[in-house]
């Protein structure tokens, strides 16, 4: 091998001497046809050095020149070497791959959230990878849930949808139910007092003497009442007490008869409710001791609850948590906060020390609200009304600090603890609870924005007590209030309107439509403007959904599913980009679905009108383009939470309960029906008959709203064949028949007004000219021999002007006249 490589060294040396270079080409040639083949194109450094010599590469007569050249020209363009780029076919450049980098890209923006511990928007970071721990402050369950429920709920609902769904989170959702609270020990203490008295039967004149009781103890309370709002509640209650208090009485001192007697104290009985319920609860309420009467009433507005969140399409939690079943967790918390030096026992009570913990460098309170710190008016509404009473004040170290375990009094439930009976306190229950599911720190932590202070403040003081750390809640998100058209909503001022008859007005779909067209940490009201706005919202997305699936029905074979693209297809194409561009950086800044649906709006209008352009032209819209649109549009409105159905387009027909797919079930027979329809018309117009397009007429206008079914006719091209929710059809028939009646009416209207100043002009033409004025005797006074005035009532003669101005009205009314004569003459005048 060595001798073989010494002369092929050899030959290359006598080759390279050679100076002209067509005949070192010719000298090559033959000294490689010599080389053999048979073990492949083995090449050495030297053939390659040989070849680099080259100025231009070899013509085709010296074969194998040209073929060892293209083989070495072929393996070394391929080559990862970078130090010995091959040159050779210098005449064209290297042949070489040109150098590339990777394009710059754009921005890539990342999830921001409001962040009240902050109050500004943080970008979302959570603590182990994609997963998120999540915990939703829930309903303190002791009435109906009203749409302030509603309003965190479903705002709540959207965000973990949006992180889930969109964002590609894992969440990790856990919610609680208080079912052991001041306000439910009251309320199931007053309805099982107010019950038994009911179940009493008294007598008229008892019952007026106990109200009379009940009103000066209610009085009291009125009077020592300074909220606005609330004493306007209370006076309402007061009012309506005394409307039904004099019928009962003038009654039963009239001694009507015993049905009207009955009538008045029953409407007494029913209106006094509340005042009575105060009254015997502070007489009896310390008798109450069996549990089962405090654990009934959150049981049944539990039930509620769920039903409603499940009719408002509200996901639910991945864990629940009810106070009642976690009493042993939330003892050993308080019991370890005690240990940790944060708080102390009073007269059987736990506190929770505000000054000791805000004192340590490692920790700091009411980190959320630190200017409410010192508001007793909103601490003591969060220690409740059973426990602010002044023996439970003067057991505190501090007017800040707060039960963490309370002892029971008489009348009220309770559980053993080292500190004796009792029952939690309302801010250690969510602390326990979430401790317990999520441990040391969780990513969020949600609720409404009235309970930043003094609950959230609190709950995040005792758990960073509890863990000894600073860091219990990552980002906490406040959703904002509702007002009711302007006014605060309230349970406690019975100012709410509850999730059922919300819902009885409007859709869950609606409902949710309305927040999303506004900020979820932002003041929502709840108006029949807001309503309306989200009503025409869903039914313009649904028009452009039905448009859509009514040009994808339009027959076709497979390849003429895929169009031509032309500049229209081409530049709404950009705008689609564009928009779901825009969505998606909505969507990063804080959710802010109020910008999205904006953007999904505009996507539609210019949808609409590349239809609208492609229709007037007779063109067939790109049915794929138009697919991809709407495909995404719904995809988002499912994100949203909008849309519950599998349907790859626009919302369901006949709700989303139906076990199948109706649109594709009935779609193909009222196709038939529809082009069977327009035959029969055409036809109908061409013969003429009118009693047919009158049946045709009725068909779309009558019989097929009363089934969800629209028929939609345009002038030279195929109807449109929609289904639509029947309520929707028959709204939208009344409504055009209301139209149709004004349009009527008006015209009516006009032709009677028309008539009257026709009768009007015609009474006026028969007056003749020198009788025009001899009747207006409070301007004038004498008339000349044709009945023009000359005087004033005053006896003064009329100036040149006046009289140029009644002799263009005299010479007008000469014309008139004469018309009516000529009238008269042929007949024509009434």
């Amino acid at each position: 091998m060595a001798a073989a490589a010494a002369e092929q060294a050899s030959s290359y040396s006598f080759i390279l001497s050679i100076s002209e270079e067509e005949a070192r080409v010719k000298a090559l040639n033959e000294y490689l046809s010599t080389r053999s083949y048979i073990q492949g194109f083995t090449f050495s450094h030297a053939d390659v050095e040989v070849f680099r010599k080259f100025s231009r590469p070899p013509v085709d007569q010296y074969i194998h020149v040209v073929r060892w050249y293209r083989h070495i020209e072929a393996i070394y363009d391929g080559s990862s070497e970078k130090n010995e780029p091959c040159k050779l076919q210098t005449s064209k450049g290297k042949r070489l791959q040109p150098p590339w980098s990777p394009p710059e890209g754009t921005k890539h923006s990342r999830l921001c959230l409001y962040n009240s511990l902050t109050r500004n928007k943080e970008i979302f970071q959570p603590q182990n990878g994609k997963k998120v721990l999540w915990y939703c402050c829930g309903p303190t369950v002791y009435d109906a849930s009203h749409m302030g429920h509603a309003r965190s709920y479903i705002s709540f609902d959207i965000l973990r949808r949006i992180l889930r769904d969109y964002f590609k989170y894992d969440v990790f959702y856990c919610m609680n139910i208080t079912d052991i609270d001041d306000k439910i020990i009251k309320r199931a203490r007053q309805n099982y007092l107010f019950e038994r008295y009911r179940e009493n039967k008294l007598a008229p004149d008892q019952l007026l003497e106990d109200v009379k009781a009940a009103s000066e103890l209610f009085s009291v309370k009125l009077n020592e009442t300074t909220d606005t709002d609330k004493k306007q509640m209370l006076e309402r209650i007061q009012n309506a007490v005394k409307s039904a208090f004099g019928p009962l009485q003038e009654a039963v001192q009239a001694k009507l008869p015993e049905e009207e007697i009955n009538s008045c104290h029953e409407r007494l009985l029913e209106e006094a409710k509340d005042l009575l319920s105060d009254w015997l609860d502070t007489k009896f309420g310390s008798q109450v001791t069996d549990n089962s009467i405090f654990s009934k009433l959150p049981k049944f507005w539990e039930g509620e609850f769920h039903k409603d969140m499940e009719a408002l399409n509200v996901l639910p939690p991945d864990v629940l948590t009810r106070v009642s079943e976690y009493v042993p967790e939330i003892v050993d918390f308080v019991k370890k906060i005690v240990d940790n030096g944060y708080g102390y026992v009073s007269n059987g009570s736990v506190y929770f020390d505000t000054v000791k913990f805000d004192s340590n460098e490692k920790h700091s309170y009411a980190k959320l609200v630190p200017e409410a710190v010192g508001d007793q008016k909103a601490l003591q509404e969060g220690e409740g009304d059973l426990s602010i009473s002044p023996d439970s004040l003067s057991e505190k170290h501090s007017p800040n600090d707060f039960a963490l375990w309370k002892s029971s009094k008489p009348g009220e439930p309770s559980w053993d603890s080292p500190w004796g009976k009792g029952r939690p306190g309302w801010h250690i229950e969510c602390s326990a609870m979430a401790g317990s599911i999520l441990g040391q720190s969780m990513d969020i932590h949600g609720g409404g924005f009235d309970l930043r202070f003094p609950h959230h403040d609190n709950e995040l003081a005792q758990s960073e007590a509890y863990f000894e750390n600073d860091h219990w809640v990552r980002y906490f998100l406040h959703t904002g209030h509702l007002t009711i058209a302007g006014c605060k909503m309230s349970k406690s001022l019975k100012n709410f309107i509850t999730i059922k008859d919300a819902l009885k007005k409007h859709t869950a779909r609606q409902l949710r439509l309305a927040f999303l067209m506004h900020s979820w940490k932002d003041t929502l009201d709840y108006s029949n403007n807001t309503m309306e706005s989200a009503i025409q919202y869903e039914k313009f997305m649904n028009e452009f959904f039905l448009n859509v699936k009514d040009i994808l029905r339009a027959p076709t074979d497979v390849t003429g599913q895929f169009q031509k693209w032309e500049n229209q297809e081409a530049e709404l194409n950009r705008n689609f980009y564009d928009k779901k561009a825009a969505i998606h950086e909505a969507l990063c800044d804080n959710i802010d679905t109020r910008s999205v649906l904006e953007e999904m709006r505009s996507l539609v209008s210019q949808s609409n009108s590349y239809i609208a352009a492609k229709k007037s032209s007779r063109q067939m819209p790109n049915r794929l383009l138009l697919e991809n649109i709407s495909s995404y549009l719904t995809q988002m409105l499912k994100v949203f939470g909008a849309i519950e159905s599998d349907d790859a387009i626009g919302f369901p027909v006949g709700g989303s309960s139906q076990n199948i797919n109706i649109e594709s079930t009935v779609m193909p027979y009222l196709q038939v029906l529809s082009e069977f329809r327009e035959g029969v018309r055409q036809i109908a117009r061409e013969k003429k008959v009118t009693e047919v397009l009158q049946l045709s007429d009725a068909l779309r206008d009558d019989i097929l709203p009363e089934l969800g079914v629209r028929f939609e006719d345009h002038e030279g091209l195929p109807t449109v064949v929609k289904l639509v929710d029947k309520d929707t059809l028959l709204k939208e028939r009344e409504e055009k028949k209301k139209i149709e009646e004004e349009k009527k009416r008006k015209k009516e209207e006009a032709a009677r007004k028309k008539q009257q100043q026709e009768a009007a002009k015609l009474e006026k033409m028969k007056i003749p000219p020198h009788e025009m004025f001899k009747s207006e005797h409070d301007k004038y006074s004498i008339f000349d021999e044709n009945g023009f005035p000359t005087h004033d009532t005053e006896g003064k003669e009329l100036s040149k002007g006046q009289i140029k101005k009644l002799k263009k009205l005299y010479e007008t009314q000469e014309k008139l006249y004469k018309e009516y004569l000529q009238m008269v003459q042929n007949g024509i005048a009434n």
